[in-house]
């Protein structure tokens, strides 16, 4: 019995170390990626192994533009779409929260999430779609990560140039040349506000967009001018 037990420390020392190890690991990516652009993502990641299972030569459309070429009404548009509260919070909306569970309690289902830009930042850079309680548990602990160590011009920056925005497509550069043709600078108040309004399932969209995402689409364009940036 003594011998198992001691099997059993070691086995949950080494599982703690592990967990440290892994902790640590992120922290150096948010501190690194806190002054250098992320090269890749985790949602890059899947996302490339789903297209190369199909097509071995295919490839993602990514490239990052600095804060200030990235249009200001395309800025607003994502912060009135996601997260209002952005420069208020410090990386969870507890209100939006509740309403969210509320409204999932009242349906019966899964159909608001109340993730702030800061939450769904960390799960692109590093985690996955699933949902689990342990993904949602490293979420939070990244977000604190995330928003102990940038800055809301940062966190809004790596979002706008990392998020997913089509199949294959990621940031808003790569978005704004395949949806428009322009680069992400040359977004008008209707091209950002429809770019914002696909964030919550941009492959979806990206092949459908009817009137009642249109009109979602016209009502985030109206609330643009009171959204607040960094």
């Amino acid at each position: 019995m003594t011998t198992l037990w001691r099997w059993i420390r070691r086995a949950l020392l080494a599982l703690v170390l592990a967990v440290v190890a892994y902790q640590l690991w992120l922290l150096g990516h948010v501190v690194w990626w806190k002054w250098m652009p992320p090269s890749g993502t985790s949602f890059m990641s899947l996302r490339l192994d789903e297209l190369n299972a199909k097509a071995p030569d295919a490839e993602l459309h990514y490239r990052w533009v600095p804060y200030d070429k990235i249009s200001v009404h395309l800025k607003r548009a994502v912060v009135a779409a996601e997260d209002d509260k952005f420069v208020d919070h410090e990386g969870f909306d507890w209100e939006g929260i509740q309403k969210a569970i509320e409204k999932n309690q009242k349906k019966g289902k899964t159909v608001a999430g109340g993730s702030t830009i800061s939450q769904q930042l960390a799960k692109n850079l590093f985690l996955s779609p699933t949902k689990s309680y342990f993904r949602k548990a490293e979420e939070a602990v990244i977000t604190v990560m995330i928003e102990a160590l940038w800055d809301k011009r940062r966190i809004l920056e790596v979002y706008l140039n990392v998020v997913e925005w089509g199949n294959g497509v990621f940031g808003c550069e790569a978005a704004a040349q395949r949806y428009y043709r322009v680069s992400a600078a040359q977004l008008t108040p209707p091209q950002a506000a429809r770019l914002a309004v696909m964030l919550p399932n941009p492959r979806k969209y990206e092949k459908s967009f009817g009137p009642r995402l249109a009109a979602h689409a016209a009502r985030i364009q109206g609330r643009m001018q009171n959204a607040e940036l960094p």
